[in-house]
């Protein structure tokens, strides 16, 4: 007679499954059916540089009181976890500024333990990241961005208008001693540092750091003028191509950078394009806010209100059912354009919506 007793385990583990399956929350799909996996989360508006290109010298920020409590941002991160979110990052402003910011981190961390959650990581300026990488490690955090313009002290002063290298190269090498992998952003600007991109090139990948070079985009209204910062990335890559070898990848880490390798240093360079080449097409992200806005593109103003239904009741219907409807209007894609007649193609500024 034949047993099939081995095979009733087995049996009940896929019915479980199957239930499971059936039980799970309907992922986050957007109009065009593209899954939305990937929130980039503003914990503050505020940082410690002012960035020429980012943001004007003399900022007004937020008050306080209009931010969301760091248990707020966790319930919200919760929300769009539940419903398929698999990679978080924490952005600013700069993160690190935020008061308490690492008890946010230590919540998150908790969807890493589980497995729901596959990747917890940021984007810092790296002025803290001495203070804070080792933590950073031991809460999951395996890989960070730090944005890096150049490696000229003084241009570096100027462009932050108040940054120290020496202290952000500490961070760096903070970060990478504790064991988590550092992917470099420049932003490229012309007549800034177009002629310092092929070196920090060499000088990112000796140390086994990736590279993403990025167009400025005009959100905010600045002090200068764009249009003579912008160096479409197209002329960035022919010089490249130059002096280096560039093999197109497939690589994909869930943004919109598109990634060759660097034949002579085995590095990888990343292109951000977002007025040369526009990356909307593979869009599965969309943005939060410190004070609860939700933006589904980077490039429009169409944006949620999730604290007023966050803070209308303890449970999260209310919330996961406004997040649903806002990813019904996610579009296709943004249209961003730099004229001089148009200083900002969209009025709010980046540390606002969050890098």
């Amino acid at each position: 007679m034949l047993d099939l007793s081995a095979d009733k385990p087995r049996a009940a583990e896929t019915a479980h499954d199957e239930a499971s399956t059936l039980l799970r929350p309907a992922p986050l799909i957007d109009p065009f059916q593209r899954a939305i996996t990937y929130l980039r989360l503003s914990v503050t508006d505020r940082c410690d540089f002012r960035c020429a290109y980012c943001m004007a010298e003399d900022m007004q920020f937020l008050p306080k009181r209009d931010l969301l409590t760091l248990e707020e941002l966790d319930r919200l991160c919760g929300v769009f976890v539940e419903r398929g979110v698999r990679k978080l990052r924490i952005t600013g402003g700069e993160p690190l500024v935020r008061r308490d910011i690492m008890q946010l981190f230590r919540r998150l961390s908790r969807h890493l333990k589980s497995g729901a959650l596959e990747e917890l990581t940021l984007t810092t300026n790296g002025s803290q990241l001495a203070r804070f990488a080792s933590e950073l490690a031991d809460l999951g955090v395996r890989r960070i961005n730090v944005s890096l313009d150049t490696l000229d002290p003084t241009k570096f002063r100027e462009i932050t208008r108040r940054g120290d290298l020496a202290t952000v190269l500490g961070g760096i090498e903070a970060a990478r001693a504790a064991g988590i992998k550092v992917k470099l952003n420049a932003v490229a600007l012309k007549g800034v540092n177009e002629d310092e991109i092929a070196p920090m090139l060499t000088w990112a990948h000796e140390r086994a750091m990736d590279m993403t070079l990025i167009e400025v985009m005009p959100l905010g209204e600045i002090d200068g003028d764009r249009t003579d910062q912008f160096l479409p990335l197209s002329v960035a890559r022919a010089r490249l191509e130059e002096r280096f070898t560039l093999t197109p990848l497939p690589d994909r880490t869930g943004g919109p950078a598109r990634y060759v390798r660097v034949e002579e240093t085995g590095g990888r360079l990343g292109f951000i394009t977002p007025l040369t080449h526009n990356f909307c097409e593979s869009c599965n992200r969309v943005r939060l806010t410190c004070t609860g806005k939700l933006y589904m593109c980077l490039g429009q103003e169409d944006a949620a209100d999730l604290r007023a239904a966050l803070r209308a009741s303890p449970d999260d219907a209310l919330v996961t059912r406004a997040v649903i409807e806002a990813i019904s209007r996610k579009p296709k894609g943004h249209d961003f354009v730099i004229e001089r007649a148009r200083p900002a193609a969209v009025p709010r500024h980046m540390s606002v919506t969050g890098g």
